[in-house]
């Protein structure tokens, strides 16, 4: 019997327990997810393993097999800790920021744009480890299966709501940095076939709406906000709207922090 000074620390995961506690209550609810609540959730010990097993049942395929995938994910939260904290912060930004999810479970269970970053996440671990060649085939099969094409080298940050998640493509040499938003189809592109460093860098804090596109090696200022539809070629300061095609400043941000208020109105009580 272990004794007081060996007994191993109690490590707290709220995230994780409240997790838990949510999947309890959703068997309870609809016994008919049982089963996917269980293998996806209460069977696992830690988010990490719970998020290896769904990131593996997603990307499977008969060219690479669920078991195979799921030891990869393993290895990479296993190796690196900042992939957990992530997945924790990624998870209280969609609960925040979407007004659909109600649940911490929600994002694991059901909404690709959660589950397409952690993919990502994956396979950045990947190209670190000069596994280039993997990491490309989990994002061939993380667009295949989420509709989200994200270079496994870009770089990105933790906080990241992907609301619907539908045609976002983030190039190789993309930055973006911590508790961004963005909507469905956006594009963080090039300008042309030049080679080296030729993708947006998007600073913290930034929200980009729905059919945006940003293009080029730009970067987008703190806490600024890109409207709609707008096709962003040049540098935008921090803490400002742009809208139009192509895309100009129209005001200022109209708040802190425009990716947690998600605004994407251009009114008078945004600051215009």
């Amino acid at each position: 019997m272990a004794t007081k000074s060996q007994a191993k620390p109690v490590q707290l995961d709220p995230v994780w327990d409240r997790i838990l506690r949510e999947a309890e209550e959703a068997v309870r609810a609809e016994p008919l997810l049982g089963g996917v609540v269980h293998t996806s959730l209460l069977h696992h010990e830690t988010l990490q393993k719970a998020l290896a097993y769904r990131i593996s049942l997603k990307l499977a395929s008969s060219e690479m097999s669920e078991q195979i995938i799921r030891d990869i994910a393993d290895a990479a939260f296993e190796a690196d800790p900042s992939l957990n904290d992530a997945a924790r912060a990624d998870i209280v930004a969609v609960h925040d920021r979407d007004p659909a999810c109600h649940r911490f479970l929600q994002p694991i269970l059901f909404f690709k744009g959660f589950q397409a970053i952690q993919a990502y996440r994956v396979a950045n671990w990947l190209w670190r480890q000069g596994r280039e060649d993997v990491a490309q085939f989990f994002q061939m099969r993380t667009s295949e299966m989420f509709g989200v094409d994200i270079h496994p080298a870009a770089r990105i940050g933790q906080g990241i709501m992907i609301d619907h998640a539908h045609s976002i493509v983030i190039g190789e040499t993309a930055v973006v940095g911590d508790n961004v938003s963005m909507l469905h189809s956006v594009t963080l592109g090039g300008t042309g076939k030049e080679d080296g460093d030729r993708h947006p860098k998007i600073a913290d804090g930034v929200l980009i709406g729905a059919g945006a596109k940003v293009l080029g090696n730009i970067t987008v200022g703190h806490c600024s906000r890109i409207a709609a539809g707008s096709v962003v070629l040049e540098d935008i300061p921090p803490c400002k709207t742009v809208a139009g095609v192509p895309a100009r400043i129209v005001g200022e941000a109209g708040c802190a922090q425009p990716s947690q208020t998600m605004d994407q109105l251009l009114s008078e009580s945004s600051g215009l």
